[in-house]
């Protein structure tokens, strides 16, 4: 037996949850383009599945902005001032597994050598319910990184779209279940999870490639159209650079942290003027690197879920993808030799 409910019993669940005080976020319209925001009533919210929000559930976990303390300058010393303490949940309805797949990836960067106390309480605080995909576009490529449209990693609740406005709800962990406890009806009614989308490139041509092509000739010609705008970085879901910077005037203001990305040209720059990256196609090679060796030589996994935004945001359609499809093209080429 499968456990059910309604889009609209959602929808009510959803008012109630707002209602609470508590802030929820989902897939909602803003000036034509669909994005992850919060919403203010549950009929803000899409869940037609089919088009996929255009940034990522990282901004809800790890603010692009986030004030760590206040200071104020005085005449002989500095008063800081704490930050309050976060304290209000925070749920994310309908997101897609390849976006909440980010949780276990970020657990590991924040809580690897120091760990993060507001990130984790962050963490702690929301409960994160995924839409199972049922349709694709030409940049994803989630199975082309061991993923899939119902990977389960990073979320609380699974649910699955089946006929009539009835979705299958799968509960993964504890906060999912209490969230919807008492709220569902069984039933024989079960989703068939599809296969997803067509693979792509070959990761383990992509491994062998990186294992020895740091000077390889072609990173410039496969980075030749990168404009450096970072949008790859801002929306991809486990992109997580970041700076630290005082912001204020008049002798008083804030230290933050904010995003940051390795495709900006200063994001390497020395303050002697050197950079050791000063060429676009370095910070490219940089950023695959990071994502397919780098980061899986230290935690064992990809820094990676095929959400497909890199490319699907991209102005010049560069990305992720079409990177590793010219490198798998290009040692499936050396083999054919």
């Amino acid at each position: 037996m499968s456990e059910i409910l309604s889009s609209a019993t959602l929808r009510r669940l959803v008012d109630q949850w707002i209602t609470e005080g508590r802030h929820v976020a989902g897939p909602r319209l803003v000036n034509d383009r669909l994005l992850y925001g919060w919403l203010e009533s549950a009929g803000q919210l899409t869940l037609d599945g089919e088009t996929r929000p255009r940034n990522s559930i990282k901004d809800f976990l790890f603010p692009r902005h986030e004030k760590l303390y206040g200071y104020k300058l005085g005449r002989k010393r500095v008063e800081l001032t704490e930050v309050a303490p976060l304290v209000d949940e925070q749920i994310v309805i309908a997101a897609r597994p390849c976006d909440a797949a980010l949780g276990p990836i970020l657990d590991r960067v924040f809580n690897w050598d120091y760990s993060d106390a507001t990130y984790n309480r962050r963490r702690e605080l929301t409960t994160i319910v995924t839409l199972a995909c049922q349709s694709f576009d030409a940049q994803c490529f989630c199975t082309s990184v061991g993923s899939g449209p119902d990977d389960p990693r990073g979320s609380d609740v699974m649910l699955h779209a089946l006929d009539e406005g009835i979705l299958e709800i799968r509960c993964l962990t504890e906060k999912g279940r209490r969230l919807f406890a008492g709220q569902t009806e069984p039933s024989a009614l079960k989703a068939q999870v599809g296969a997803g989308p067509e693979i792509r490139f070959d990761l383990g041509k992509v491994g062998e490639f990186l294992e020895g092509g740091f000077e390889d000739a072609q990173w410039p010609e496969m980075a030749r159209r990168c404009l450096g705008c970072g949008v790859c970085a801002y929306t991809c879901p486990t992109c997580h650079c970041f700076d630290i910077v005082d912001e204020g005037a008049g002798g008083q203001g804030v230290r933050a942290r904010n995003w940051d990305a390795c495709q900006f040209g200063m994001f390497t720059l020395h303050a002697a003027g050197h950079n050791p990256r000063s060429q676009q196609a370095q910070r490219q090679r940089q950023r695959i690197y990071h994502k397919f060796r780098i980061y899986p030589q230290k935690f064992g996994t990809l820094l990676c879920t095929g959400c497909g935004n890199c490319t699907r945001n991209c102005p010049v359609g560069l990305g992720v993808q079409p990177v590793l499809s010219a490198i798998s093209r290009k040692m499936q080429s050396n083999d054919e030799l």
